[in-house]
Parts: structure tokens; sequence; C-alpha cells
């Protein structure tokens, strides 16, 4: 099978993944597929770092603001909307640059994830969410993981809806989500690209970051939601930022509070993030994100690989 070219470029929170996306498709006439669970969702801007609509209007981008939190996507409709886009982008001689910081996306996509095609449950999940709700969903989690360690491994222990839907179909199907996400052969030839951040710097950035977000408009954003009436689905998806900020419009957490639980989160899932992709990984060519050749860098890899210069 030839073989159609796949750029992958990733990186922690706070790397400048999205920016540096943005020179690489104006530098090499590329298309940027996100691999951001959160960028999904129109409602959700300030506290995700969302691109904002000048630079999504600078290049193409895909996969942005395509949902609503009233109807939240899951892994295989993702996978199934990322495969068509690259398709379309590729059948047009463009290339295709996927990037984003959910690890679990990138890899549904690099490794052709066969994603389990068995439909919700719905009384079945009410009743697990019943039963998360009584018990606690930490201890719902760790059910999941005595039963099926490698599923929870890659599910963060904060998300119950995930930590749901994969008992719900560990007990429809009696057999291990995990075991369930069969693989088969990659329709692309691949170029995987990390940028690497020293710790001190990226937590640096975080918290710049986040202190950015709440000068920008956070607090309000998350009182629009509220007011919307989305407090629930996102107790249930967990996303930081909104969580902690929720948890302050209620009187639960001081201002304070919330924003260095919000740093703190951050971090944890910066760690989770490189478990997706290690240093030791053969197949992906980190690059010093503070190089001030970085851009040239990246491009010798590509014109290296898919004989592919800048435009």
């Amino acid at each position: 099978m030839n073989k159609k070219p796949l750029l992958v470029l990733i990186g922690p929170t706070a790397s400048g993944k999205s920016a540096f996306a943005i020179q690489l498709a104006r530098s090499l006439n590329g298309e940027i597929v996100s691999a951001d669970s959160r960028y999904l969702y129109k409602e959700l801007n300030i506290g995700v770092a969302k691109p904002s609509p000048a630079e999504l209007a600078s290049v193409s981008h895909h996969l942005i603001n395509v949902a609503s939190l009233a109807d939240p996507w899951n892994l295989g409709l993702y996978k199934k909307s990322a495969t068509h886009v690259i398709e379309q982008i590729q059948n047009r001689g463009v290339l295709p640059i996927l990037t984003g910081g959910t690890g679990q996306y990138i890899r549904s996509i690099l490794q052709n994830w066969q994603v389990p095609s068995r439909g919700p449950d719905g009384q079945l999940r009410a009743d697990l969410e019943t039963i998360g709700a009584k018990i606690g969903f930490d201890r719902l989690y760790d059910l999941l993981a005595a039963i099926d360690p490698e599923a929870a491994a890659n599910i963060d222990y904060r998300n119950h809806r995930r930590t749901v839907r994969a008992l719900e179909v560990i007990l429809n199907t009696g057999r291990k989500f995990s075991e369930q996400r069969d693989k088969a052969e990659p329709p692309y030839e691949t170029l995987i690209l990390g940028l690497e951040v020293p710790r001190e710097v990226l937590y640096a950035r975080i918290d710049q970051r986040i202190n950015d977000m709440l000068a920008g408009g956070l607090l309000e954003e998350v009182q629009s939601l509220l007011d919307a009436g989305f407090g629930s689905r996102l107790d249930s998806m967990r996303v930081i930022g909104y969580n902690e900020i929720i948890s302050f419009l209620k009187g639960e957490l001081t201002l304070e509070e919330a924003v260095a639980l919000i740093k703190r989160n951050t971090r944890v899932y910066v760690r989770r993030q490189a478990n997706w992709f290690k240093p030791s990984d053969p197949n992906i060519h980190w690059l010093n994100a503070q190089d001030p050749a970085l851009l040239q860098n990246a491009l010798d890899l590509v014109a290296s690989r898919f004989g592919v210069t800048p435009q």
C-alpha cells in the first residue's frame, strides 16, 4: 500500500504546540487536525487555552468547535472524524499536521485503533453513575483498575465519564475494555516531532497561562456555563480549570485555593501526558522548543522523511 504522509506534533501542555503547528502549516502549506479533546467543544475557550480566532483563521484548522457539551464526543467518534478529515486533506495533495495534548486521540490514529463499536447502554450507565455517586467515583475507578489495569492506566482517575464507559463495556461484553481496542495497520507514513521543554520552564509557563486565563475572563466563562446548565456535564468530564472555579463560585474554595489547585492539577496532567509519549521512544524526534533553529530543524526532518520543502 502506498502510504500518504502524516506529520504529528506532540508535547506537554504549554509547550507551544499550537503556535508551532501554525508555523509548520504556513511553511509547508499544511492543515492542522486537532487532537485535543477539549478543543472539540465550542463552549470551552479561555479555560482550555484554545487558539484565538485570528490564529484559527491564519491556517486551516479541523476538529475545533465542532461539538457541544450538550452532546459530548467519545473516542470512536473522534477517531472516525479525524480519519475522514486526514484522508480529505491528503487527497487534496496537502500535508495534514495532527497535533494536540490528548495522547489517547493521537495514539488512536497512529496505531489505527479499532474502537469498540458497541453502543451505550443507558440504563447500565445510569446505574453505574448512581453507584459512583454513592460510594465515590474514586472507588469506582479502583474497581476498574482491579478488573482491567491496562484500561485504568490510560484513564485519568478524575474522569468519571470514561471510567463509567469502560465499566459499562466490560459488564456488557464480559471482556476487558483494553482487549477490545484492537489495532490495525495505519494507512499513513508518519513523522512524529516532539517538543521538549525543561520542567521548570514548563511549570513557569503553566503558571503564567493560568494567570492569563483569569485576567482574560475565566471566571465569567465558567459562570456563563453554569448559567447555561452545563455544570453537571463539566463535572463528569473533569475539565481542569473549570471544576476548580466552579468550586470557588460555590463557595467551597477561596479563589487563591482554586488557582493553586488548577496549577497543581495541570502539573499532574502534564506528568500523565508523558506516559503516552516517552523520551525513550525511537519513533519520536524530540526537539528543543527553545532552540532558535527549532523551525528549521523540524523542516529538515520533514524534507528528509516526506520530500516536502517549505513553500
